[in-house]
């Protein structure tokens, strides 16, 4: 099964598209957009997010988007509402592509992990290295946490199937 990651934002976007390997996870592909925030509208960035994204998909193939759940921070609600149009655009991506899409919450993620549901991101930056046999920890930690969230993906699989 591939599994298609995501770890939304307006300003940086990540992105991991990993399979099954025989030993560790095969990353297929895995990186960052980044969006300008400077002389563009909201609905400028949301239009090139959802072109970047479903040019993704189309190059990779996943079967399943699994994306972090919104949250909210008592001291920045905002965030989580502009959040959302983003979070928006890609849902509606892998919707039109007839992908199973899969929300995971960043507490669900971070222990699937580490073991905690609190950890850093320090700390989920040195799991996803570990588990995937990277030489150093994956930056930006945008990178890394739509790393952990396809791992998490995976992990939830491969638990299932077990059952």
């Amino acid at each position: 099964m591939r599994v298609l990651g995501v770890d939304p934002g307006l300003r940086i976007t990540g992105y991991a598209c990993i399979e099954p390997g025989p030993i560790r996870p095969l990353i297929i592909e895995a990186g960052v957009f980044r969006l300008p925030r400077t002389h563009t509208t909201l609905a400028q960035r949301l239009d090139e997010l959802d072109r970047d994204f479903t040019a993704l998909i189309q190059r990779t193939s996943p079967q399943v988007v699994a994306i972090e759940g919104l949250f909210a921070h008592y001291k920045h609600p905002a965030t989580a509402i502009i959040m959302g149009h983003g979070r928006g655009v890609l849902l509606l991506a892998a919707q039109r592509a007839g992908l199973s899409i899969l929300e995971l919450k960043p507490t669900q993620v971070k222990k699937s992990l580490t073991g905690f549901g609190g950890a850093d991101k320090a700390q989920v930056q040195r799991a996803v290295q570990a588990e995937c046999g990277l030489p150093a920890p994956p930056s930006p930690p945008d990178l890394a946490d739509a790393l952990a969230i396809a791992l998490c993906t995976l992990h939830r699989r491969h638990a299932a199937l077990a059952d």
